[in-house]
């Protein structure tokens, strides 16, 4: 088992913590190098698709993991940057330029539904999202100048300098270059004052505003920087599809966005990777395991739904941490081994000075 010892304050903010970090991460990146020359056509695809996701799970984490906001609405954001995408490239805007439009709509459109929202908490704020993410809806379906109605729009396949993404194997590299740099731009966002300001007002609002925090400025950045992300993941989700229609934004969609995050694990940038090749994956995995089923079984309507229900609540009572806490528990097992025991990371109970004396 690996132990660090501080030795100065940089070692807090640091990317990499250590050898080992840099070891497996540079072999992470040696196998996606080589993925669209291993993987089937099929599978590729799914891989495309979680990078698409996993950019959209950055935003969410920036405002559900790391600022304690809910938002069940974020559909929106993704079905405005896909359609803004579309329209500017199909009449010729370059590439980066088309990217930087859409983000900008996505932050202003961010800050317009959080000016209203700061005004609620919890539960309530989630119930506002959600009614905003349903106007967005309705509006890209009515807005036909803009969006073609429900015939939808067919979008250009990606293009620069020179090199056209048309195929699933060039537009993995597009993919996994936009989601390496908005990864890095997330993680030094952390570690900056303002992230920092985001972890305080999530775990303590009042305790924050003690501080100097100025909390509605910083939850409205919050949901700019969330749109910015969640944009830019339905503008690359618009060259992936296509062809793109105000159908594929729909409720469901937000719901899948915010059960990616707590699924994957709440506060974690690697738990955002873990949530998208869950909700990626999960459905052509129990497409396959149908097979495996009793015909009745698995012609029932709707077997997608409950197993998404029975694992969300399974991760809720059994696993706060996610995906990826249960990683962490399982890369201790082996590391501890044969010393592990059950309960040996549980948190223990606060006792106050009362009671010790007892």
């Amino acid at each position: 088992m690996r132990f660090l010892f501080r030795t100065d304050y940089a070692q807090d903010i640091r990317l990499i913590t250590h050898r080992g970090e840099a070891f497996w991460y540079g072999l992470l990146m040696l196998l996606l190098s080589v993925a669209p020359i291993m993987l089937p056509e099929f599978w590729l695809a799914q891989l495309n698709l979680i990078l698409v996701y996993s950019l959209v799970g950055l935003g969410m984490m920036i405002l559900l993991g790391y600022t304690g906001q809910l938002s069940l609405g974020h559909a929106a954001f993704f079905g405005l940057g896909a359609f803004v995408q579309a329209y500017l490239v199909n009449r010729g805007w370059p590439l980066l330029g088309a990217f930087s439009c859409t983000v900008l709509a996505n932050v202003l459109m961010g800050a317009l539904i959080a000016l209203p929202a700061l005004r609620v908490k919890g539960i309530f704020l989630g119930i506002a999202t959600l009614a905003l993410g349903l106007i967005v809806e309705e509006v890209l379906i009515k807005w036909e100048s803009f969006t073609n109605g429900t015939s939808g729009l067919n979008v250009k396949p990606a293009q620069m300098l020179g090199i056209v993404f048309n195929t699933q194997s060039s537009f993995f590299y597009l993919a996994l270059g936009v989601v390496l740099l908005s990864t890095l731009l997330t993680l030094n966002l952390l570690r900056s004052p303002t992230g920092r300001a985001l972890v305080a007002i999530r775990d303590s609002e009042i305790s924050a505003q003690s501080m100097g925090i100025h909390a509605g400025r910083i939850k409205i950045a919050a949901f700019m920087i969330s749109g910015a992300f969640t944009g830019l993941g339905g503008a690359l989700y618009a060259h992936y599809l296509r062809h793109i229609s105000p159908e594929n934004f729909t409720l469901l969609l937000s719901l899948d966005f915010a059960f990616m995050v707590i699924i994957g694990g709440l506060a974690s940038i690697h738990g955002v990777f873990f949530g998208a090749m869950f909700i990626v994956l999960m459905p052509p995995l129990i497409a396959i395991g149908k097979d495996f089923l009793p015909q009745a079984m698995a012609n029932t309507a709707g077997l997608q739904n409950v197993v998404y229900g029975l694992i969300l609540v399974a991760v809720v009572l059994f696993e706060p941490r996610g995906l990826y806490g249960r990683w962490l528990k399982t890369r201790a097992y082996f590391q501890l081994f044969p010393f592990y025991r059950r309960g040996m990371f549980r948190r223990q109970r606060a006792f106050q000075k009362s009671e010790r004396l007892h």
